[in-house]
């Protein structure tokens, strides 16, 4: 990229679509430490991170990561329902004194996820599947295990020995590349620090979920209900099954472990009521749009093959289904702008803002996409609303510098860019921001 050619046009308000996709990058920085007993056990664990870092961890990571899951559903009793059943289990836990918190998700693919002190998220695409509160309490208690069993904090350990050379870890960063106008920003959490955890690690977390289950007054057999979707969705939509349990495909082993336990060791815990009723009940909201979600699901997995037409036609039913659904909104503004249709994707964009203004990532594909239309005084506004909202992604420092850069506000801009360059050396946005102050004469 010719930087002052680049630099010219941006001035001039002509910048090209292949100019805005190479603006697009961003970077993740953060560390780590340790040696600790087992909470479960007893044992001595290796771990790479103390109670406080976990702790930290999630303060940090988990809001962005959240965020990419496009946010917590804006329904507070669907929300607190969550939290009251969480919180049933996880006083029955080994760690009962972490900050544990519970919300759904807009993503619509079957997840659930919690990060090491507690931040869980779970998806309103698996909450649709699940029959009743028991098997939402098996899902919760799956993800409690992780926690207090520290399988992150292992993991992290892990890596450190295995990294002996290294003068420090990087637990969750990952720099992202100056790739497609949809993944610009700072890609963190679930697919980086909680993807790869081992078939020990899925089994002793099955195990102490199915415990904590059974001490909350649920039955055993929540379990295998859950196990059981689980082996449904590998055979009938494997594109919507995620982190969680696609990493070590074993469903089937571990539904029939589930099972044995259930009819064995809780035995006396099957009797107990499933809380079917309650849980309908608190999720009928939710499930009111199940069609929107699934027809999202259809889009969303076209779009991975890059199949756009299939794509649009699954958000299309969505939003003739649920005109005012915030994902479906924002989904096929991507599913545009994948196309260079970018004047019709901001439209959607936009409706998204509109829709749910607290959520921090329609604000940034708008501002990406005013971008594109050659309005940096747009992408700023809303680059700016994104930056107050979930603050500390680097690529989004960037791309006001850019703004405003088209702006004329000179000043402005080589503050941005030297904010970026705290953050990040290298990279051809570095690069960037580092021509433009050297050129303006803020460095030599």
């Amino acid at each position: 990229m010719d930087h002052q050619a680049f630099a010219s046009d941006l001035f001039h308000n002509r910048i090209t679509r292949r100019q805005v996709l190479w603006l697009l990058g961003a970077s993740a920085l953060s560390a780590a430490s340790g040696c600790a007993t087992s909470p479960v056990g007893g044992g001595s664990i290796l771990v790479g991170m103390s109670e406080d870092e976990e702790k930290a961890v999630d303060r940090k990571v988990a809001p962005q990561q959240f965020s990419q899951d496009l946010g917590p559903v804006q329904d507070a009793p669907l929300n607190q329902y969550l939290g009251d059943v969480g919180r049933r289990l996880h006083a029955q836990s080994h760690r009962p004194q972490m900050p544990y918190s519970y919300r759904v998700l807009n993503a619509n693919y079957v997840n659930a996820y919690t990060f090491p002190g507690g931040a869980m998220g779970v998806t309103r695409g698996i909450l649709v599947d699940l029959d009743d509160e028991a098997e939402l309490a098996a899902l919760l208690g799956h993800e409690l295990g992780h926690v207090n069993a520290r399988h992150a904090a292992q993991r992290q350990g892990q890596a450190m020995v295995a990294s002996v050379a290294a003068t420090g870890i990087n637990i969750i960063g990952s720099a992202a590349g100056f790739g497609g106008l949809t993944d610009i920003g700072t890609q963190l959490g679930a697919s980086a620090l909680l993807s790869s955890y081992s078939r020990d690690n899925e089994r002793e977390a099955d195990a102490l979920g199915q415990e904590y289950m059974v001490r909350a007054g649920y039955p055993a057999s929540g379990m295998v209900g859950l196990q059981q979707l689980l082996v449904n969705q590998e055979k009938e939509s494997p594109g919507m099954l995620q982190t969680m349990f696609s990493t070590h495909p074993m469903s089937r082993e571990r539904r029939d472990t589930a099972k044995q336990l259930a009819e064995t060791k809780y035995a006396a815990s099957n009797g107990r009521d499933k809380g079917r009723e309650r849980f309908m009940d608190n999720t009928a909201s939710l499930r009111r749009i199940k069609p929107t979600i699934e027809a999202c699901q259809k889009g969303e997995v076209a779009m991975s093959r890059k199949d756009y037409g299939k794509a649009e036609e699954g958000f299309r039913t969505a939003l003739k289904a649920t005109p005012r659904d915030y994902a479906a909104n924002l989904l096929f503004a991507k599913c545009l702008s994948a196309q260079d249709k970018d004047a019709q994707a901001l439209e959607y964009a936009r409706a998204a803002t509109t829709i749910y203004p607290q959520e921090a990532q329609a604000q940034k594909l708008v501002g990406v996409l005013a971008l594109a239309q050659k309005d940096p005084g747009t992408a700023y506004e809303h680059l700016d609303r994104y930056d107050r909202l979930m603050p500390g992604d680097a690529g989004v420092t960037f791309l006001k510098g850019v703004s405003l850069e088209g702006m004329g506000r000179r000043q402005e801009a080589a503050n941005q860019y030297a904010a970026y360059l705290k953050r990040t050396q290298k990279g051809q946005a570095a690069e960037y921001a580092y021509s433009r102050l050297r050129g303006w004469g803020y460095v030599k």
